[in-house]
């Protein structure tokens, strides 16, 4: 058996390559070493729900493209992205024997950027909760207090890059699903602009383009250098964002001058923010005034109870329109037995919305997004915390008993400070840089203009500098 890399846990994705193209660690044992931290720690977290061992070790032991991860172990949340030949559940009862038939596009970077598969990471069913705990999967637990929840939708990617199972995971996030699960586990996540992934060629325009994918990871460059690998539209693409003038990659190092930063900790939604995300947002703001930024508060004025009824209306007349697309992947007509509650009920609230109100709330959505982006526009930068609440128990968000109305009475606030961005489209990253005083990770938001990911890199990669957080690791550790 091929031996497991002993200090693997000393570097980042991009280490990882380095290790490989210098010829000091072989793909193999970088495999290996990774499934053997799943055994030893995914019995503990349930992070890892499909796992792809032996495709790992054939493509580790083949012939591998020279890119920018060459060799470096992988693992793919298990909704949104296909992988040809491998499962992609939705971790829904409904897919659950399906196998996707051919490659996304993104799928096809990755391949050529030299990663390799070694399993899927756990999501809510059909990714609508901002807690992992699907019932064909089992819940996925917070590797700093197993109580707690990991976040969702993209938890088990979260919770894998926080214990160390490897250093980054696929993600993706419809409203707030990349940036919570990076804030309740501690580690980086960055939501990109509208249009700045596609979704080629499964999806023409997936929620408006309000659900957009890219990772989570240990660190800003990792988060940079992978963006660089997957970004960029095909030709026909809804949303076509300017090229970036440089690589992300190289953003991260370069100084940002002094920003016009804004702050805010209160909730569009009007509810308490905790004084944890208060105090992570304070830290934050002095941190970047002793790095020489001009900061101030504001506020946000747009109404998200209205946001939260048409954005909701929306999501469920989509849903409908998936269904329709997965009952011919499956071949058989859904039934209420295939679904959790709430996302039955989703689906049900959808049919009945005419034509005509679905066209009125899209373009409700549209002027939500001028006005959101509009209140953003006269900073470099606007700072809130990711949730304005630490990580909450597990059970919280229970989409199998809960009713669909009461699901989100309890969910919308934990949202209220990510989705306003995938509506308005604008990129924003939470970053680790507070922890409560018993030992729960909580996130700060960076919220950048349209289309300007470069300056969120930019201040990120200096923020880290100043107060970096990659040595601090939870209870739950490979």
């Amino acid at each position: 058996m091929t031996e497991i890399f002993q200090d693997f846990g000393k570097y980042d994705a991009l280490g990882l390559a380095d290790l490989v193209r210098r010829k000091e660690v072989k793909p193999i044992e970088l495999v290996e070493t990774v499934i053997e931290r799943i055994e030893r720690i995914n019995p503990q977290l349930n992070c890892v729900v499909l796992k792809y061992y032996e495709l790992a070790r054939d493509m580790a032991q083949g012939s591998l493209p020279d890119g920018q991860f060459t060799g470096v172990p992988f693992l793919l949340k298990d909704i949104l992205l296909l992988w040809g030949g491998v499962k992609m559940t939705a971790a829904c009862r409904y897919l659950k024997d399906f196998v996707a038939p051919d490659d996304s596009v993104v799928v096809q970077r990755i391949k050529q950027a030299g990663m390799i598969l070694v399993g899927k990471t756990n999501t809510p069913e059909q990714g609508l909760n901002i807690t992992t705990e699907p019932v064909l999967y089992g819940p996925t637990k917070n590797p700093w207090n197993l109580k707690h929840v990991a976040g969702g939708s993209s938890g088990g990617s979260g919770a894998a890059v926080a214990a160390r199972i490897l250093p980054l995971a696929d993600a993706n996030d419809g409203g707030g699903s990349i940036r919570i699960p990076a804030s309740n586990n501690g580690v980086v996540g960055l939501k990109p602009c509208r249009g700045r992934v596609t979704l080629a060629p499964h999806y023409g325009d997936f929620w408006y383009g309000g659900a957009i994918g890219n990772c989570v990871s240990l660190t800003v460059r990792d988060t940079a250098a992978y963006l660089d690998v997957i970004a960029g539209p095909v030709p026909g693409d809804p949303y076509q964002p300017p090229k970036p003038e440089r690589p992300f990659l190289e953003e991260v190092s370069i100084d940002p001058g002094k920003l016009k930063i804004g702050f805010t900790s209160k909730s569009p939604l009007g509810v308490p923010t905790d004084p944890a995300c208060v105090a992570a947002v304070e830290k934050a703001v002095k941190l970047c005034s002793d790095l020489g930024h001009d900061v101030s508060g504001m506020e946000f004025t747009f109404d998200e109870n209205v946001l939260l009824d048409v954005f909701i209306r929306t999501a469920a007349v989509l849903g409908v329109a998936s269904l329709g697309f997965m009952e011919m992947l499956v071949g058989r007509p859904p039934t209420e037995a295939d679904f959790e509650k709430a996302t039955w009920e989703v689906l049900e609230m959808g049919k009945p919305i005419s034509g005509s109100q679905h066209a009125m709330d899209v373009e409700m959505l549209r002027q939500f997004s001028r006005q959101i982006a509009g209140e953003c526009e006269p900073y470099d930068i606007v700072l809130t915390p990711t949730q304005p609440n630490p990580p909450v128990k597990l059970g919280t968000y229970n989409q199998n008993e809960l009713s669909i109305d009461a699901l989100m009475e309890v969910m919308s606030p934990g949202i209220s400070f990510t989705l306003p961005l995938n509506v308005s489209g604008q990129p924003a990253m939470s970053l680790p840089l507070h922890w409560t005083d018993d030992g729960l990770p909580v996130g700060v938001q960076l919220i950048g203009r349209c289309a300007e990911e470069a300056t969120i890199f930019r201040l990120a990669g200096q923020l880290e500098k100043a107060q970096p957080w990659i040595d601090r690791k939870p209870p739950v550790c490979a």
